[in-house]
């Protein structure tokens, strides 16, 4: 039975290659890149954030004016005034709506996910992929870890917020804003820290949202718990072997990144098919003189959100191995150390039906001996 995670790797694999290889279906890989994306549970990295920040040319404050008519594309010209509060008012209304919008739809796709996280966790241990029926059978856990998101989410943004908040606050009364030449040193030193303990906060919330999906599911779907008594029964697990789960959380992040390449590399394809004919058809507008107004700019929204779905569903597609790989490997880690998941994860075979003794063979039907020869009559 695997114990470190390294062990856990080439059975993991077994898992993925046995579900998905072994007998292909398109339907379920359709299926599993659907729960992968609900479930928020994609590998796939490579963002190229190029020189932002660097080096930029001074512009002289009073040729600025003329730098800037010079350098803007021309059909962005009417943006371009001093009066832009004019151009931008009749999107007011576009932006507030949207911003309205990514908020609902962020909360709506939050309790989606943690339903979805149940339904792939269903879906790797028992090698079966089922939307209907996973959402009807983990609806009420995937509820309760909503509970435990929206939870981790408020206490994560007020911990944020008095980690910010706090120093800035110093900083004031202390007088550092008033005359910022006689406090660089402390200012730089005090920045220093803040980002440090910023990054000590963003690992720390990392390493519990990952204990939470790969650890904390299995034991609310197992022993059908809520948030607060599962972390009980994960953090009883965690205490006496933290240094393996320390190795399980290195190992992971290394496979993730090079999942996040590997996959990258090969969701080129799929994007090529959709950004190609989308930069065609602006190019195409911008050739046939079409300006940006509410109308086009609501048209542009509509379609390029319909092409970026296209585009996650179509990465989504070519990386339900690791869609399947990284729960399998938590599995496989988690079911050394849980005998309830062990027993479902390696079923043990079933016994042999009995041998039924030969049948006797049947002994031939009854024939009745044969009538002797009438006598013939005399005379």
């Amino acid at each position: 039975m695997p114990v470190s995670a390294l062990d856990c790797v080439q059975p993991a694999l077994q898992h993925a290659r046995e579900q998905l290889f072994t007998r292909f279906r398109f339907g379920q890989w359709s299926r599993l890149a659907l729960v992968g994306i609900l479930a928020a549970e994609l590998h796939v990295g490579g963002c190229n954030f190029g020189n932002f920040g660097g080096n930029w040319p001074r512009i002289p404050h009073k040729h600025q004016n003329e730098f800037l008519q010079s350098r803007v594309p021309h059909w962005l010209a009417p943006f371009n005034h001093a009066n832009i509060s004019e151009h931008i008012a009749p999107f007011i209304g576009l932006i507030v709506v949207g911003i309205f919008a990514a908020f609902v739809l962020g909360f709506v796709f939050l309790y989606i996910s943690s339903v979805f996280r149940f339904i792939l966790f269903d879906s790797v241990l028992r090698r079966q992929c089922s939307i209907g029926e996973g959402w009807g059978k983990w609806r009420r856990a995937g509820g309760r870890f909503f509970l435990w998101q929206i939870v981790f989410q408020i206490a994560a943004w007020l911990f944020l917020l008095v980690l910010v908040g706090v120093p800035l606050a110093l900083a004031l009364v202390a007088g550092w804003a008033t005359d910022l030449r006689q406090h660089v040193g402390r200012l730089i030193v005090g920045v220093i820290l803040l980002g440090g303990l910023f990054g000590v906060f963003v690992l720390a919330a990392a390493v519990v949202q990952v204990l939470a999906k790969d650890f904390l599911v299995p034991i609310m779907a197992l022993e059908d718990l809520d948030f607060a008594d599962g972390w009980h029964r994960l953090l009883a697990m965690i205490r006496p072997e933290m240094g393996r789960y320390a190795v399980y959380l290195l190992l992971k992040l290394v496979l993730s990144i090079a999942a996040a390449i590997l996959f990258g590399i090969i969701a080129i394809i799929p994007a090529l098919f959709v950004v190609l004919p989308a930069v065609v058809a602006v190019l195409a507008g911008r050739a046939a003189g079409m300006g940006w107004s509410v109308t086009t700019v609501s048209l542009a929204i509509i379609f390029g959100t319909l092409l970026l779905l296209l585009l996650i569903y179509l990465i989504a597609l070519v990386s339900v191995p690791a869609t399947v790989f990284f729960p399998a490997y938590a599995l496989h880690f988690l079911a050394a150390r849980y005998p309830s998941l062990d027993a479902l994860l390696h079923p043990a075979p079933a016994p042999p039906a009995p041998e039924l003794p030969p049948v006797p063979e049947s002994p031939p039907p009854f024939e009745a001996p044969p009538l002797p020869p009438s006598a013939e009559p005399i005379g």
